[in-house]
């Protein structure tokens, strides 16, 4: 172990001194992954100790033969397991935690974002990120999760964390390659490994390719001390979560009339509309409802629509009863068999203003053009 300790500290000073770049997360739930770029010398041994991670899991999630290798270059997929990847609860005495980032993409919002990586809780992402608004630009890189490696095997541990302006810079920057040199484990400190299962990538290897433009996951040391990460714990009731955010609950359901309900006169997001400027576009169609617990009592309508960007403030028809509402796009349609022929959806207290009794109707949306 002192001799592994001495090769990890050896090695710190070019791990930092490579062009580096922010850990990315890749895929959709429940197959998350980071990419990693094979340097001089590694092994699935030294690439399983880097992120915390049993080379038996590496190879097959590679669809690759763990005696087979792996060559200098080459572009293989770390899979996020609950071994590696926090999104919950607090990390092992043992353990250091490095941030994981998602890029937004367009026309997406907060839900989408949340489905997409484990259904991490939009509250949970907007805290870890200081985000208070409702929207999120494209291209925006958001920490969605945490890393989880052991202290004294994985050079991440020691390395300081980033700030929000040097992950923009290296995502935007070319990566350019460098020749990591990582310390092979003593017989002892690896059970299972063999000398076969140990010996380093070979030039005559054939070369994976990928087309993710983001190659191998290092970060950038600033400075700057790394922050204390707090994690919302697992078992926060569900109460509290739905009053610190202002998101509904999606449910593609209508909710039966409710007696507590007020009525808003369209809804509190009439005043946001009201202060765009320039023309308008209108846009025809179906329209469905989804079961939300807000605006019952506060008058904030949501809606799932794919025309503007999420946090925009849309008006809405009922082309049958003349009735308008103005709600908050909350996210794009999701991709599902459900939406099919939809425009919209709508939150249900929205449908109730709307005066709404069928579980679709037709509409026209108008919005600004920004």
């Amino acid at each position: 172990m002192n001799r592994l300790l001495f090769l990890l500290l050896f090695c710190l000073p070019l791990f930092a001194a490579a062009q580096n770049q922010p850990l990315l997360i890749q895929g959709t739930a429940p197959a998350l992954y980071l990419n990693h770029t094979v340097a001089a010398k590694e092994n699935y041994y030294s690439i399983g100790r880097l992120y915390n991670i049993s080379p038996k899991e590496i190879a097959p999630f590679n669809k690759l033969k763990l005696e087979s290798g792996l060559a200098l270059g080459q572009v293989i997929m770390i899979p996020l397991t609950d071994n590696n990847f926090l999104q919950s609860g607090n990390p092992k005495a043992d353990e250091a935690l490095v941030p994981v980032y998602y890029v937004v993409h367009e026309k997406e919002g907060f839900y989408r974002i949340s489905v997409n990586n484990n259904k991490v809780p939009i509250v949970t992402v907007k805290k870890w990120n200081n985000i208070t608004s409702d929207g999120v630009n494209p291209g925006t890189p958001l920490i969605v999760g945490y890393l989880k490696v052991k202290k004294d095997l994985s050079l991440f541990a020691n390395a300081p964390a980033l700030s929000p302006d040097q992950v923009k810079t290296a995502i935007q920057q070319p990566t350019v390659k460098a020749n990591i040199a990582t310390p092979k484990a003593d017989d002892a400190d690896e059970e299972d490994s063999t000398e076969e299962d140990e010996k380093p990538v070979t030039k005559a290897a054939t070369v994976v390719t990928t087309t993710t433009k983001v190659t191998a996951p290092t970060i950038v040391k600033t400075p700057t001390p790394p922050p204390v990460v707090t994690v919302p714990v697992k078992q926060q009731p569900t109460k509290t979560v739905l009053a610190e955010t202002p998101e509904p609950v999606i449910e593609f359901k209508q909710d039966e009339n409710r007696a507590d309900f007020k009525g808003f006169y369209g809804g509190t997001f009439k005043t946001d509309y009201a202060k765009y400027k320039g023309a308008t576009q209108d846009d025809k169609g179906d329209a469905g409802i989804f079961k939300s617990n807000s605006g019952w009592q506060d008058g904030k309508y949501y809606c799932l629509y794919d025309g503007v960007q999420a946090g925009t403030i849309v008006k809405i028809a009922d082309n049958t009863t003349g009735r308008i509402i103005y709600a908050k796009v909350l996210d794009a349609m999701p991709d599902m068999k459900q939406n099919e022929g939809l425009l919209l959806r709508i939150s249900s207290a929205a449908a109730q203003e709307l005066g709404v009794m069928d579980v679709k109707f037709d509409c026209t949306v108008t919005f600004y053009d920004k």
